[in-house]
């Protein structure tokens, strides 16, 4: 099958009888046109659903209209973030660009700056980049960070209060009897990961409970990384009566695991998870989770960066937003036969 054709601004010129000249004055909403013939050549330009090319038009006016949302993959947090981002665009007169630039879990490291020298300057004029590797700053367009790895820094940043999230979660299980409770880390390159471990510590601590490093695994932040060390933490005679997973993918994943092992979720254990992503309320038994204002992150993130690109004073250079404790199925009272 042919491939079409791109429609050129020389066809339009030829399609509306004017020259290239009067076709590119329209486009740019310069004088010099009469009314009815810049009508006439708006009304081919939608006939024949012409684009004007990015790269020309930043070359021109040194403007692309467009605003990069730059992830290292495509996943529920991230999606949930676009969302958010997308509302608080609508009618600020720029178009989004959704960009994956991470790969394979080995090229993580780097991947926003690799992305941005590919698209800043002649396709995109400011970025938001999620869960970021580096803010170290020194880019050439205006840039705002949500979740960054290393935390705030020199760029602007938008995250959520991951301790205190840590800390609910926790209260959650005590408060429920628990009290041999293991906790399913992230990443530990990340942040969030590892203020959501220290909540978890603190927590325990503060509530006289000591923490079993026989019940303290990493899980990725992945699925796939979290069945393994989700395993270890129940295949055990001394197994925990609660599990503290630092996002929903990694809880979802235990209690699939503790279904393959004959437990009961949450009448022989109770699973709590962090972010309350859409399949954390679909899955069964629903899963008690620490949410995250997601969509919120992202139009903050997105009101900062509009500000930035209108040259206005940025307030509050760094941004925390506040989590909550959603109570559902899959956390319960401790397991009477335990005898804790």
């Amino acid at each position: 099958m042919e491939t079409p054709r791109r429609v050129t601004i020389t066809d339009v010129a030829r399609a509306a009888g004017v020259s290239v000249a009067t076709v590119s004055k329209v486009i740019n909403d310069r004088y010099g046109v009469a009314s009815a013939t810049a009508d006439r050549v708006r009304e081919v330009i939608e006939r024949l659903g012409y684009e004007s090319s990015l790269v020309a038009r930043s070359l021109r006016s040194h403007r692309t209209g467009v605003i990069g949302i730059l992830v290292a993959e495509f996943e529920p947090f991230s999606t949930e973030l676009l969302k958010g981002l997308s509302h608080a665009a609508r009618d600020s007169g720029y178009q989004l660009l959704a960009y994956s630039g991470g790969g394979n879990p080995e090229s993580f490291v780097g991947w926003e700056r690799r992305s941005l020298s590919r698209l800043s300057g002649t396709l995109i004029d400011g970025a938001v980049l999620v869960t970021p590797t580096t803010v170290d700053g020194g880019y050439r367009i205006p840039v705002v960070a949500i979740d960054p790895h290393t935390g705030p820094s020199g760029l602007p940043t938008v995250h959520s209060d991951n301790l205190a999230g840590a800390d609910a979660a926790v209260h959650h299980l005590i408060g429920l009897g628990h009290r041999r409770i293991a906790f399913l880390g992230g990443r530990d390159d990340l942040e969030s990961a590892r203020r959501r471990e220290d909540g978890f510590r603190r927590t325990m601590a503060a509530a006289g409970l000591p923490v079993d490093p026989d019940l303290v695994r990493s899980g990725g932040f992945r699925m796939e990384t979290s069945d393994a060390p989700a395993r270890e933490l129940l295949d055990r005679p001394d197994r925990p009566t609660a599990i503290f997973a630092a996002n929903d993918l990694m809880a979802i994943r235990t209690m699939e695991v503790a279904q393959t092992l004959g437990l009961r979720v949450p009448e022989d254990l109770s699973v709590i998870g962090f972010d309350n992503i859409p399949e954390a309320a679909m899955a069964t038994p629903a899963l008690t989770t620490i949410a995250q204002p997601l969509r919120s992150l992202g139009q903050t993130a997105m009101a900062v960066l509009l500000a930035m690109l209108r040259g206005e004073e940025i307030v509050q250079w760094h941004v925390q937003l506040a989590t909550e404790l959603v109570a559902r199925s899959s956390t319960g009272p401790v397991p009477q036969r335990t005898g804790t």
